[in-house]
């Protein structure tokens, strides 16, 4: 094979439009872990790195684009990974978590009801002595390594992935103000912090919706869990029976709540499987520690959020509660409910529905979110 670990797998002719990239997916464990790559139509795939000098596998793809910004954490030998836009095409950039090497890859064409191409690439953990030197490398073309990889490893950086849920929407409308519907208030004030956290530049983020529509609650968990997300917050707004009622206020999941989060166990996850099999105490243990780091994370940022809103928004007394609602249920990912204000409050009402006023509230939230991130976690004191 020719130097560089170039694998054609398209026509000899350069295709005309781009290639999308639609899904990178990981599959496997520390002593051999798979990852395949879907695309749309055939593409010319060449392994930069493979892992062996320097604990990081680099696959250029020349003339593909990912469908949308691709990251993630790893799975098995690899620790993290990101697909960037590189000389034309697409870059693959995986971090292994062990010595390790790419030790084959094949193109599936379209078959078995699977309408797109995979290129799947096997890496395997070196046996013996950890494979260091740059002499130990495999046969990469050195023009192409000093073209696509960067002048110095450092860590990929990876962005923060925020889930941003836009509480109710279609037929489920929520509560009712003198104005109009919460649906209506929660998705503008989610669309204006998404616009605020993607205008940094240190965040994914991903709605549960973008439009008036229904999302089942379950849902929403679901796309946090797949996104992979550092945290999801809900946007809502209250009602109360009582019209002179105002305030913001935070939710997280309460501890009765927690065995119902069960039902949000990854099938891809194997620490969390093996959480929920074999020995009652074992797994009792094992999910525990998993479920009481999310909430002491949620927690922590609970806290964050309220000190930074107090001044964009009146808080209620007990402005930190917990509830066992169903959005908050994922056992892997740090969540909140914001509850903006009362709709049913004239001054709460005005102020949520003015763009400037949601505006700033969002920009607390996004400060917020940055103070979270920005600091290491701390243990929450209630």
């Amino acid at each position: 094979m020719a130097a560089g670990l170039g694998l054609a797998v398209a026509a000899s002719h350069a295709a005309p439009d781009p290639v999308g990239l639609l899904k990178v997916r990981l599959g496997g464990d520390s002593a051999e872990t798979r990852i395949v790559l879907d695309l749309a139509k055939s593409a010319n795939v060449k392994i930069v790195s493979d892992g062996a000098a320097d604990r990081r596998i680099v696959i250029h793809m020349p003339g593909v684009q990912a469908a949308e910004e691709l990251q993630g954490p790893g799975r098995g030998l690899v620790k993290a990974w990101m697909v960037d836009e590189v000389q034309g095409g697409a870059r693959l950039q995986m971090d292994l978590a062990a010595d390790a090497k790419v030790k084959r890859r094949f193109l599936l064409p379209p078959a078995d009801g699977v309408e797109h191409y995979r290129y799947v690439v096997d890496v395997a953990a070196a046996p013996g002595a950890s494979l260091t030197k740059a002499s130990q490398a495999g046969p990469v073309d050195g023009a192409l390594r000093t073209k696509f990889l960067p002048a110095r490893k450092s860590a990929l950086p990876l962005k923060k992935v925020v889930v941003v849920d836009a509480g109710h929407g279609g037929k489920d409308v929520g509560a009712v103000g003198s104005k109009g519907y919460e649906k209506d208030i929660n998705l503008a004030a989610a669309q204006a912090l998404k616009d605020k956290l993607e205008k940094t530049g240190r965040y994914k983020v991903v709605m549960t919706r973008n439009s008036d529509v229904y999302i089942p609650l379950e849902t929403r968990v679901r796309i946090a869990q797949r996104a992979n997300a550092d945290l999801f917050i809900s946007l809502h707004s209250d009602s109360g029976p009582d019209t002179s009622l105002k305030g913001a206020s935070v939710y997280t999941l309460s501890d009765k709540a927690s065995r119902r989060s069960t039902k949000f166990v990854s099938k891809d996850d194997w620490f969390m499987k093996a959480s929920l099999t074999g020995d009652q105490g074992v797994r009792d243990i094992l999910f525990d520690l998993t479920q009481r780091a999310t909430r002491n994370r949620s927690a922590v940022f609970a806290q964050t959020l309220l000190s930074h809103i107090e001044d964009e928004a009146p808080l209620l007394r007990r402005s930190h509660r917990d509830a066992g609602l169903v959005v908050l249920l994922a056992p892997d990912v740090p969540a909140v409910l914001l509850e903006m204000g009362f709709v049913n409050n004239p001054e709460d009402e005005a102020r949520l529905r003015d763009p400037r006023s949601r505006a700033r509230l969002m920009d607390s939230v996004a400060d917020a979110i940055d103070d979270h991130f920005g600091h290491d976690m701390k243990v929450a004191a209630r």
